[in-house]
């Protein structure tokens, strides 16, 4: 690998795991940048998402002290697993296609959820008016097809994981999105060992990612708990409606 190319792809993993930790959608610079190098699409994708991974496993470090309590994770993580490990055996043995026509407006969808967060919740209810059993149902729902996506592509999990979060607990956006880091981490750990037993990993090019990331995911999580809450939500949202506009562009230039 050329001088060049592994200078590309330490920038893109720090950049990449500094923005999965603060919005998510990290994976829309590892992934160009693994195509840049050379990776086929399959590879790049397979690559990009066990690359990633100790970024993840950083931001639940730099977040672990706004967590919250053992019963909720403990519903919820479980869900994430399967979800993943549903949506990497998706990606390993089906077209990918039509699910890429879709991907797009799940993103722009999600950030509208978080853009327009309290006009939905005076609709739908406040988290704590909402009874225990459907709040329960609810976040089991979110958190399970926003796992399955994750387990697919990964590009902007983050941010659909907070705008259904956000939606549904009563909590700060720091708390969410310290939830939000330890399912993606869920996430990242089940595509990993799916991933590196069944899927063309270029472990040179994960070699050199995967540090920077675990770099950038720390510091971004640090960076979390120092921003108001309403500028995270804008942060969020830019990036969440840059990464879907993005996707959607991509899509519909391939179909011409």
């Amino acid at each position: 690998m050329e001088l060049v190319d592994a200078a590309l792809l330490l920038a893109a993993g720090l950049g990449a795991g500094t923005i999965n930790a603060v919005a998510g959608g990290g994976s829309l610079i590892t992934f160009p940048a693994l195509l840049a190098v050379g990776l086929p699409p399959v590879a790049a994708n397979v690559s990009n998402s066990v690359a990633v991974f100790p970024g993840y496993g950083a931001a639940v470090a730099g977040s672990r002290v706004d967590l919250p309590g053992g019963r909720l994770l403990a519903s919820l993580v479980p869900t994430a697993i399967v979800g993943a490990l549903a949506g990497a055996a998706l990606l390993l043995v089906t077209p990918a296609r039509a699910f890429e026509l879709v991907v797009p407006f799940l993103v722009l969808g999600a950030t509208a959820v978080l853009a327009f967060q309290d006009p939905l919740r005076r609709l739908v209810g406040h988290p704590r008016d909402l009874p225990p059993r459907r709040r329960a149902v609810t976040l089991q729902a979110i958190v399970a097809l926003a796992s399955v996506y994750g387990g697919y592509f990964g590009a902007a999990v983050g941010v659909m994981l907070v705008a259904g979060l956000a939606l549904v607990l009563d909590a700060t956006l720091a708390r969410v999105s310290a939830v939000k880091n330890l399912l993606s981490a869920a996430i990242g750990l089940t595509t990993v060992v799916v991933f590196a037993l069944a899927g063309p990993v270029n472990w040179a090019a994960v070699a050199l990612v995967a540090p920077a990331t675990l770099i950038g995911g720390y510091a971004g999580a640090r960076l979390v708990r120092r921003l108001p809450s309403f500028v995270l939500k804008a942060v969020i949202v830019l990036f969440g409606t840059a990464i879907g506009g993005y996707l959607l562009w991509r899509t519909l230039a391939s179909v011409r």
